[in-house]
C-alpha cells in the first residue's frame, strides 16, 4: 500500500509537471503568434509618439529666443538689441539723418501708459464692432478709412456718415495723436534720427486678430514679410500692443526670423515693439490660438512725398 502511495504521489507529480511544461509551451507559442503583430503595434505607437513629438517641437521650434517676456516690464529705457542693416538700402534713394545707417529692434514698456492702451483698445472694438473680416483678421485704418467688411472694405467716414461721432470723439484722435507722437520720438531717438526727418506714411492701423478660419488673402496675417519689400514707403515700423499674451490671448507672438534662429517679442499691453523695415527684421506674427489680441500698426517713412497726416473728425 505505501509502494502504491508512492508511486501514485510520484505519478501525480510527473502529471503535474507535464501540465505545468504544457502550459509553458502554449503560452509560448501563444506569444510567438501575437509577436508579429505586438512588434507592429508598438512600432505604431512608437512612430505615433515620435510624430506628435515632431510636431509639437516644430511649434516650439519656430521660437529659439524669447527677447522679451509679457511679465517683463522694459522701461524707462527700450531694450535694443542691434543688427547688421541689409544691403536694401544700398539700391534706394537715402534721405540723410533719416535713411538707417544703424539698423536693429527694439522694445519700451516706457512710452505708452497700460491706461492709455485700454483707452485705444476700446476705441478699436468700438470701430471694429460696426462691421470686421469674417475671417481672423480685421483692420480699421482712422487716416484713410478703410474698415474691414465681410471680404472687402468700406471707408467708414463715407459709409457712417455722421454716425462716426457716435463712435469715436475728439478726445480718442487726440490720444492716438499724442501717442503716434511718442512713438515717433522714440524711434528718432533709438536710431540716432532727426525726427523732423521722420514721416507717418501708410498703412498705419488697427488690427484685431483672432482664431477664425482666413476667408480670404487679407486674413492670411502669418505670412513671413519685409515690410519695406510688403509696402515700400516703409523705413521703421512700430507696434503698440493693446492687449496681454497669454490673458487676452495666447498665439499671436511677433517673431523676428533671423538666419541664426526665430526671436520673439510676447505681447502686453502699452508695449511699443520697433525695428527698421528691410530684410534684416524678416518677420511674421504667430496664429493667434485663443481669445483676441489688438493691436496698432504705426509706420514712418524717410520719403517726404509718402507722408500722410494725421487722422481728425472734423
Amino acid at each position: 500500500m505505501v509502494r502504491m502511495r508512492n508511486a501514485k504521489g510520484s505519478n501525480a507529480t510527473e502529471i503535474e509537471k507535464k501540465i505545468k511544461r504544457g502550459n509553458a509551451l502554449r503560452q509560448g507559442s501563444a506569444w510567438r503568434g501575437y509577436r508579429g503583430p505586438i512588434a507592429f503595434l508598438l512600432v505604431a505607437v512608437c512612430g505615433c509618439s515620435a510624430a506628435v513629438w515632431m510636431y509639437m517641437n516644430s511649434l516650439d521650434g519656430d521660437i529659439t529666443e524669447t527677447l522679451v517676456r509679457h511679465r517683463e516690464l522694459i522701461s524707462p529705457h527700450p531694450r535694443v538689441y542691434t543688427v547688421h542693416c541689409s544691403e536694401d538700402y544700398d539700391n534706394q534713394k537715402r534721405y540723410p539723418g533719416c535713411t538707417p545707417q544703424k539698423c536693429g529692434r527694439a522694445v519700451t514698456d516706457g512710452v505708452v501708459t497700460r491706461e492709455e492702451a485700454q483707452i485705444l483698445r476700446r476705441l478699436a472694438e468700438r470701430g471694429l464692432a460696426l462691421a470686421g473680416s469674417e475671417g481672423g483678421a480685421s483692420i480699421l485704418d482712422l487716416h484713410s478709412g478703410a474698415l474691414s467688411m465681410g471680404k472687402q472694405f468700406v471707408n467708414i467716414y463715407r459709409y457712417f456718415g455722421d454716425q462716426i461721432s457716435d463712435v469715436f470723439t475728439e478726445e480718442d484722435f487726440k490720444l492716438y495723436r499724442d501717442v503716434r507722437g511718442r512713438i515717433q520720438a522714440v524711434i528718432a531717438e533709438t536710431f540716432g534720427l532727426d525726427p523732423t526727418l521722420l514721416y507717418l506714411t501708410k498703412p498705419t492701423f488697427f488690427s484685431r486678430i483672432n482664431s477664425t478660419a482666413a476667408k480670404t488673402q487679407h486674413d492670411e496675417y502669418w505670412h513671413p514679410h519685409i515690410d519695406k519689400v510688403t509696402y515700400g514707403s516703409f523705413d521703421y515700423t512700430s507696434l503698440l500692443y493693446l492687449s496681454d499674451y497669454g490673458s487676452d490671448f495666447t498665439g499671436g507672438r511677433f517673431i523676428f526670423m533671423d538666419q541664426s534662429g526665430n526671436r520673439t517679442v510676447e505681447p502686453r499691453a502699452g508695449r511699443v515693439s520697433f525695428f527698421s523695415s528691410g530684410s534684416e527684421n524678416l518677420h511674421r506674427v504667430e496664429k493667434v490660438s485663443w481669445g483676441t489680441r489688438y493691436a496698432i500698426t504705426v509706420s514712418f517713412t524717410c520719403d517726404p512725398a509718402h507722408a500722410i497726416s494725421d487722422p481728425t473728425l472734423s
